[in-house]
């Protein structure tokens, strides 16, 4: 064996690295932990959606009724008047163009549309108005349906084709989960009703 041989033989004695069977464990740990995380953020953002989707329609009701205070009924109320008036907060337009152009293209925190309508209420046209949240997956439905939104003002509530009145309200978890799973596309509108 020659000096050139010997050597080589020598430094790959000393060299040292991770076996595959190391590096296969080390990538299993990373990938339960990405699971783990994706999971964890995506619980977070429905959390987040639900509670801004609450601010916005807490928002929505408080200026409509400011808008609105100097008269007798709610005529004209509409998602162009809401935009020209500044009634929609900036996040609840669909794009910048609707948001400048005042063509009340609203959506909700859940990124389905946003209806405002005047409508009629004991038989008097536009004497009440409707806040309308379509495009509600089932985990969002639930949660805005059973959420307690108080009787002052709010006449009924439209989960799906199901209907609750003041005296149903806030509506029970089990009949909130069966208006909201009787969509076939699993999307659910909920529509609020106020005086």
């Amino acid at each position: 064996m020659n000096i050139n041989t010997s050597l080589f033989y020598r430094a790959k004695e000393n060299q040292s690295g991770r076996s595959m069977v190391e590096m296969l464990g080390v990538l299993a740990i990373i990938g339960v932990l990405s699971v783990g995380g994706i999971s964890g953020y995506s619980k977070a953002m429905a959390k987040y959606k639900a509670s801004k989707a609450m601010d916005q329609l807490s928002l929505l009701i408080a200026n409509i009724r400011t808008a609105y205070s100097t008269m007798s009924n709610y005529t004209g109320l509409n998602n162009q008047t809401a935009a020209q008036y500044s009634i929609a907060s900036r996040d609840m337009y669909a794009s910048k163009f609707s948001q400048i152009t005042g063509s009340g293209g609203l959506m909700n925190a859940f990124g389905g549309k946003l209806i405002l309508a005047a409508e009629t209420y004991n038989g008097i046209e536009a004497a009440g108005f409707k806040i309308e949240y379509q495009g509600l997956n089932e985990e969002s439905c639930i949660q805005l349906a059973t959420a307690d939104w108080g009787t002052g003002g709010l006449d009924k509530v439209t989960v799906g084709s199901d209907e609750y009145g003041v005296a149903d309200m806030p509506v029970a978890l089990a009949n909130a989960y069966a208006s909201c799973n009787k969509s076939e596309n699993k999307l659910t509108t909920i529509v609020w009703h106020f005086y």
